[in-house]
């Protein structure tokens, strides 16, 4: 885990009173949240708790009715349109829940990878190819599988396929909902400790929504527990989990124990 050192410095990414709305419907409401340099977030919470719309109103994918969102001191709400989608092809990457979505699945692997890399600015062809080679290897794919397309892995190389096109431009803030969803649970133990590595050694921002536990007891510095859009609970993962103070907080935990 990151040292509480380092968690301690300004933050890189901060969150105030963030609330959604789908009409008369309430997504997630006055949420706020500080992410440090090298910090993972975790966010837990049932389906309908607004963690998910949370996450998709921070990356820009939601519109947002009320609260501030400041990226390095910079205002995101009042980012020209240009610069924040230039933002989140470079600084911040997003890893979702199902790699369909954040691949494309006519497109080769090796092109997956180079594609943001060329989004970035890149334009050497052999320089763009080494580097997908490279981090096929390093979420564990066959580099000799570069030409093959998604559609010829399973639903773990997909998803680690994604992982290496969101990491390659080397980004300071990844958000990932629900990253291990819907895998196998072998799957997901493999693709856990391989999205554990390379947070620990790119040093990488993130946050984790999931409903989880377990997965955020293994990748979060902090938890954040969310109850019908609203945060119920916060504080060190480990605090959180084998001390809950809130009673949806503790049936959480109990349901995960008796399981």
């Amino acid at each position: 885990m990151t040292a509480l050192a380092d968690i301690a410095a300004a933050p890189l990414l901060a969150v105030e009173g963030l609330t959604v709305r789908y009409g008369d419907r309430i997504g997630c409401a006055d949420v706020s949240l500080d992410l440090a340099p090298g910090e993972v977030l975790g966010v837990v919470g049932e389906s309908g708790s607004g963690k998910t719309t949370m996450l998709n109103a921070v990356a820009g994918r939601l519109p947002v009715a009320e609260g501030r969102l400041s990226y390095e001191g910079r205002d995101l709400r009042a980012m020209a349109e240009p610069e924040r989608r230039r933002l989140m092809r470079t600084d911040w990457a997003f890893v979702h829940q199902h790699a369909r979505d954040g691949l494309r699945m006519g497109v080769s692997a090796g092109g997956n990878v180079g594609e943001r890399l060329m989004e970035g600015g890149a334009r050497h062809y052999g320089n763009i190819r080494r580097a997908a080679l490279d981090w096929l290897a390093r979420v564990e794919i066959d580099p000799a599988r570069i030409d093959d397309r998604p559609t010829q892995f399973s639903g773990g190389m997909q998803q680690r396929l994604q992982i290496a096109r969101a990491l390659v431009t080397e980004p300071r803030i990844v958000l990932m909902d629900e990253p291990t969803g819907g895998l196998d649970v072998s799957v997901q133990a493999r693709l856990l400790d391989l999205m554990r590595g390379l947070v620990r050694e790119m040093g990488l921002a993130a946050i984790v929504v999931t409903h989880d536990i377990g997965v955020v007891r293994l990748l979060a510095d902090r938890l954040m527990v969310m109850k019908d859009g609203r945060v119920v609970e916060t504080g060190l993962t480990d605090q959180v989990l084998d001390d809950p103070q809130h009673g949806y907080t503790q049936l959480l935990t109990s349901s995960v124990l008796s399981a």
